[in-house]
């Protein structure tokens, strides 16, 4: 990888001052060049002796962090679900596993996270349950305002995550967000976390390439 590209050295510029923004809200926050080095830290942050679960995320899979955690520690998939029903025991499992681990819609550069959710899983256990949440940030996700992170959020992340689970939704149909009340709408709960409370329990490792979407 040619990290002298212009997108990178802007990344790389950029990317220790939004962890310091972060990190002045409360988040644990760190900048990490590259996906190698975002995975590596992830690691670190993720004690032995942990239960892992995630949420529906294409950036823990883009790092290689899910395929680690399924291989080198105890985890709850809901996955391995063989009924609906088991699958929803598993998610309300996961709320109150010891490390989460997610990607995140959008954030800010004054460090604010942004998620859409359909089921709401994801966005419950980043506000309360598991004992820390790491999340991956690529900085192709970082906005410079709130108000442009809820227009990434809605007109990029969710018409492109409808384009990966099929649903029948106007997006997924033209490929632009049409503030749809459709049964298929994955955009039913919007949460903004503007600061880490308990101080350091949200971890967030922002990745100086595109990861996610």
């Amino acid at each position: 990888m040619d990290r002298t590209s212009m997108m990178y050295k802007m990344y790389d510029k950029k990317g220790p001052k939004v962890a310091e923004n972060f990190n002045k809200r409360g988040f644990e926050a760190y900048y990490c060049p590259t996906k190698e080095d975002a995975l590596a830290k992830a690691i670190s942050l993720i004690p032995e002796d942990h239960v892992v679960s995630w949420g529906g995320s294409v950036s823990i899979n883009d790092i290689g962090l899910r395929p680690y955690v399924l291989e080198h520690r105890q985890v709850i998939d809901r996955d391995t679900a063989k009924t609906p029903e088991e699958r929803q025991e598993l998610l309300r499992q996961a709320l109150v596993c010891d490390t989460y681990i997610m990607g995140t819609n959008a954030a800010t550069e004054d460090g604010q996270l942004y998620n859409i959710d359909g089921t709401g899983n994801r966005v419950a256990a980043l506000i309360f349950g598991p004992k820390q949440v790491i999340v991956l940030v690529g900085m192709n996700k970082v906005e410079p305002t709130l108000e442009t992170a809820i227009s990434r959020a809605r007109t990029v992340a969710s018409p492109m995550n409808m384009q990966r689970f099929s649903k029948k939704t106007p997006c997924a149909v033209t490929g632009m967000c049409a503030d749809c009340n459709s049964p298929d709408s994955i955009c039913n709960q919007m949460v903004r976390t503007r600061r880490c409370a308990p101080a350091g329990r949200i971890k967030v490792i922002l990745v100086g390439e595109n990861i996610g979407f």
